[in-house]
């Protein structure tokens, strides 16, 4: 049976994460043991964070929305229950960005959601 070098493995898998640290400081970047346990980490917290951008525009959406219904006289949640009610299907990001942008249309959006409830 031939003999099996495996170097060329080792190398490969070695030169992918040194280059995955590449960037971050001091033996985090240099030293394989401690760049892989970087990368790692590094790569779990990624994960966690595109999980967490989504959870955090919705807030800001919510945000942005419950401040420009409260400019005309109503709370964020019988807005949301009116737009439902009226069967208006329009998501937070739009109605967020009509809050900032178009508050004459945002209050239109609100005069039928009142319209709905009543």
């Amino acid at each position: 049976m031939p003999r099996v070098k495996r170097g060329t493995m080792t190398h490969k898998r070695h030169k992918r994460i040194l280059k995955d640290a590449a960037g971050y400081w001091g033996g985090r970047r240099r030293l394989f043991k401690t760049a892989k346990e970087a990368v790692i980490k590094a790569m779990d917290d990624a994960f966690r964070g595109r999980k967490q951008k989504k959870r955090d525009f919705r807030r800001l959406w919510i945000v942005r929305i419950n401040a420009g219904c409260r400019l005309n006289a109503m709370t964020y949640n019988r807005f949301i229950d009116g737009l439902n009610k009226a069967n208006i299907d329009i998501n937070r990001k739009v109605l967020a960005d009509l809050a900032i942008a178009e508050p004459a249309a945002f209050a239109e959006l609100v005069a039928k959601s009142k319209a709905a409830l009543a």
